[in-house]
């Protein structure tokens, strides 16, 4: 089994840093939605200004908050207006790779969607493994 990217959240700005919360991170549901994100879904978090990584639970924050809050442990790895990317992931067997097709979301500093994205895997002539980010309207 190999462990790949599922959906991410590329560039979204944090909202919020809540050290008394339970832990976790509370997301806005449109984005998890949009990405493949689950509710109590493990997630692994880069954080794009201080290097820091980090992994956690999601919780569903207030539908079309943009929200990106920080919870207990995990707020003190970032501050309100850093960037970071958020990823979840899944175990497939190698042969079931090209089946995969990940969602990827990118943002403004706001934290409305910029683009929306998607990984696709295949094969050349030479049964070589291909790769291509595909830009979804």
């Amino acid at each position: 089994m190999r462990k790949v990217v599922r959906g991410k959240l590329h560039g979204i700005r944090v909202t919020g840093a809540d050290l008394d919360y339970h832990g976790s991170i509370t997301l806005d549901p449109d984005h998890c939605e949009a990405a493949g994100i689950l509710p109590m879904e493990f997630v692994d978090i880069w954080n794009k200004n201080s290097g820091a990584r980090i992994s956690t639970y999601v919780i569903y924050g207030e539908r079309g908050s943009r929200c990106c809050i920080l919870n207990g442990a995990a707020a003190r790895t970032c501050q309100r207006g850093d960037e970071v990317i958020i990823a979840n992931s899944v175990y497939v067997n190698e042969n079931e790779i090209e089946h995969i097709k990940p969602s990827i979301l990118t943002f403004h500093p706001d934290n409305t969607i910029n683009e929306r994205l998607g990984y696709s895997v295949g094969h050349d002539d030479q049964d070589r493994l291909t790769f291509k980010i595909v830009k979804f309207d």
